[in-house]
């Protein structure tokens, strides 16, 4: 921003001998002929990373009494003279752009020093310890949490009228299952971005935390797509064991997955590069995971539908909506890899990546809450009224005739009384 800068505090023992003087705090910029010009450059010595930057733009503070904006002033005396630098610089540009900062001593022996440096964004609370690309992930996670609050407590209000008609199946718990987790996952991103906004740091351990509760939300909403797509809970009770080891071996795979792309973030991600999480190998390996999920779905509806044509009412809209969201993850993966500018990537993938999973949710809601509207996909539901009826259903069912779940209630509870 405007308001963009840096303070900083550095502490070290003063050298009398020019050849071993002096330590330089160097700021660069992300143009390719600053800071990726030197950055992992071996075949350049300290001297010319330094002859980059441009003296014009103030991007090397000496860190000496010779250079009044560094701030340093001697203390001690004898052999304990040390100079303690205390100081500060302001950051203007056209556009967002990142600043690395780097310490050099070129010729001498190494650096040895005390720092501390703190950075901001002008002095407001949504902005002051936000990087520029970080700008609004705050407020966008409050606003989502509250959206997804609401689904969930949605979904819980209709499972209770569902679970009174003999409807709340598999499935449907496992949508809300999903949604609670979802919801917790949002609740401790805005506990971690709440405490970063307030001193800067933050507990990293709650973002790795809201992360993992983000990855079990999909992985779960997933496997749901899929067990429906296969029919269950809509044309048949259960899944045949083939189907639940092919499940199975593909899920741990996709977990497997989901766990190396976690440690390969947190172990070979160089803050230096500024990575992206799907801009590794484990990323390009989930979104292989993610059509291949696509695939299976495809096919598992179509068999479906070839089995059972009189589901179309439900598996065709239900394809449809999901179609778009199997390919938003990949597409948005991709886009931000090469299609957004690193200063903004953040905060825009944050913001697409909670959208599509809303979209999920919601558009989840009418086609398995309310039968009625969505064809006549809940007939076959397996309740045990259905069981205790058998044929009578099916029969009714063959005739083209919806038989009211209320009439088949009484008239199974009169039944029992009857063969009592």
């Amino acid at each position: 921003t405007d308001f963009g800068r840096l303070n900083f505090k550095f502490r070290y023992p003063k050298i009398t001998d020019v050849s071993r003087c002096c330590q330089n705090i160097l700021l660069y910029f992300d143009e390719s002929s600053q800071w990726p010009a030197v950055y992992k450059r071996p075949d350049k010595d300290c001297y010319q990373k330094e002859s980059v930057l441009r003296p014009e733009n103030n991007q090397v503070i000496n860190l000496t009494t010779r250079y009044t904006w560094s701030g340093c002033m001697v203390e001690g005396e004898g052999n304990e003279e040390m100079l303690n630098c205390v100081g500060g610089r302001s950051f203007r540009s056209v556009r967002e752009r990142w600043w690395y900062i780097a310490l050099s001593k070129c010729g001498g022996d190494g650096l040895q020093l005390e720092y501390e440096m703190t950075l901001t964004n002008g002095q407001s609370f949504w902005t002051q310890h936000f990087s520029a690309d970080e700008f609004g992930i705050l407020e966008t996670d409050i606003t989502f949490l509250v959206i997804f609050a609401t689904v969930f407590t949605l979904s819980c209000y209709f499972a209770y009228n569902l679970k009174g008609r003999q409807l709340l199946h598999t499935t449907y718990k496992m949508f809300m299952t999903a949604a609670g987790v979802e919801v917790l996952s949002l609740l401790f991103f805005c506990i971690y971005w709440g405490l970063y906004a307030r001193d800067g740091v933050g507990n990293g351990s709650l973002k790795i935390l809201g992360k993992l509760l983000f990855s079990v939300s999909f992985l779960i909403f997933l496997l749901m797509l899929i067990l429906l797509g296969k029919g269950f809970t809509v044309t048949r009770a259960r899944i045949s064991h083939s189907g639940s080891v092919k499940l199975s071996i593909y899920m741990t795979i996709y977990t497997i997955t989901y766990i190396i792309l976690f440690i390969y973030e947190a172990e070979f991600f160089d803050p230096g590069e500024v990575l992206y999480a799907y801009d590794s190998p484990a990323g390009y390996g989930l979104m292989g995971l993610q059509l291949l999920a696509y695939v299976w779905f495809s096919y598992a509806v179509l068999v479906s539908l070839k089995h059972h044509p009189e589901k179309q009412p439900f598996y065709i809209p239900f394809f449809t909506a999901y179609t778009l969201w199997f390919f938003a993850v990949p597409v948005m993966a991709l886009i931000a890899n090469f299609g957004i500018s690193r200063w903004a990537r953040e905060k825009i993938v944050n913001g697409i990546q909670l959208g599509i999973h809303l979209y999920a949710h919601v558009v989840f809601l009418p086609i398995r809450t309310f039968p009625t509207t969505c064809g006549r996909h809940r007939s076959e539901s397996f309740s045990p009224v259905l069981k205790a009826w058998g044929q009578k259903a099916s029969l009714i069912m063959l005739m083209g005739i919806a038989p009211s779940w209320e009439t088949l209630s009484q008239t199974s509870q009169s039944s029992s009384l009857s063969t009592q």
